[in-house]
């Protein structure tokens, strides 16, 4: 069994309270669990209003396909949310 997890950091520069960083970060959420059936949590900054940390866990039988889910993902948020700065950390377990 193989465990893969990204933390996304987030900058959003457009939003001007807690209510619009979370409706950004309730769609990125909502959106990566349907599409890709990954587990996904906001993990940190909760109380910031332009920076979040959303955790995303994937578990697969080899590597290469949980390689495969993790790049896909990413490059999802890259393409749909491309106002948003981002930095990722990869993990594979």
């Amino acid at each position: 069994m193989i465990i893969g997890s990204i933390v996304f950091e987030l900058y959003i520069p457009y939003s001007g309270s807690l209510k619009e960083k979370r409706m950004v970060t309730r769609s990125i959420k909502e959106k990566l669990k349907s599409k890709f059936n990954v587990s996904v949590s906001e993990v940190g900054n909760q109380e910031l209003w332009q920076s979040a940390q959303i955790a995303v866990v994937t578990v697969a039988p080899d590597k290469k396909q949980v390689e495969k889910v993790m790049q896909n993902v990413i490059n999802f948020v890259e393409l749909n949310f491309p106002d948003i700065h981002i930095n990722i950390h990869k993990e594979i377990f």
